[in-house]
């Protein structure tokens, strides 16, 4: 077998296992809560941005409208977010965090620091990885707007 075709020797191979660890460490954290890590993720971004809409959440979390608009009903169902359409153009839905949904983020705060310890990395050692991460993920949005593979 060619040295380039070993599993550890693949860059993508060990970002998959740790995203899969990463992943399902958030799984059961987030189980009492009663939600998904795709779920938090766009709890989190409204906890930044306080309201948005589908299309603009869409864009900034990379997940394709026919995704994120269930995710949303079930978020609404739970209670955590509110959808409505904006006045100024009904063809857009506004969601933004309810009360409840604000509160969840001070609960879920701790879930981060354990899910990450299943990675057993340093503060610094995290600060590195993430910006690394950033970095190829930057490198991968400019090779894609520019039409490069």
């Amino acid at each position: 077998m060619s040295e380039s075709l070993k599993l550890r020797d693949q860059t993508g191979f060990p970002f998959y296992l740790c995203a899969k660890e990463l992943y399902n460490r958030y799984t059961s954290l987030l189980e009492p809560f009663g939600l998904t890590y795709t779920q938090l993720i766009v709890m989190m971004y409204l906890w930044e941005i306080g309201e948005s809409n589908i299309r603009e959440a869409s864009g900034a979390l990379l997940l394709d409208p026919s995704t994120l608009t269930p995710l949303l009903k079930r978020l609404e169902s739970k209670g955590y977010v509110s959808r409505r359409r904006d006045p100024d153009d009904e063809r857009n839905i506004l969601i933004r965090p309810t009360d409840k949904g604000r509160t969840l983020k001070n609960e879920v705060s701790a879930v981060r620091e354990h899910a990450n310890d299943v990675l057993g990395l340093s503060g610094s050692e995290m600060e590195t990885l993430r910006s690394i991460i950033l970095k190829a993920l930057d490198n991968i949005e400019r090779n894609r707007k520019n039409g490069s593979n």
